[in-house]
């Protein structure tokens, strides 16, 4: 299975994984700006990187 994981690169940790089959880019986008506002209002650098898993 594919995922996307947004991943913050000032706390060094995965915020979240979404399954690709069910996420596309524009809801992954969405929930950076409700979900994991407080990382990018702090000025955190968050990354989308895909995540692949046996």
């Amino acid at each position: 299975m594919e995922f996307r994981e947004i991943y913050c690169l000032n706390c060094k940790k995965v915020l979240g994984r979404y399954n690709i089959k069910f996420y596309n880019d524009e809801k992954i986008s969405e929930l950076i700006n409700s979900t994991h506002s407080t990382h990018v209002r702090s000025g955190h650098h968050v990354n989308i990187r895909k995540f692949e898993k046996n």
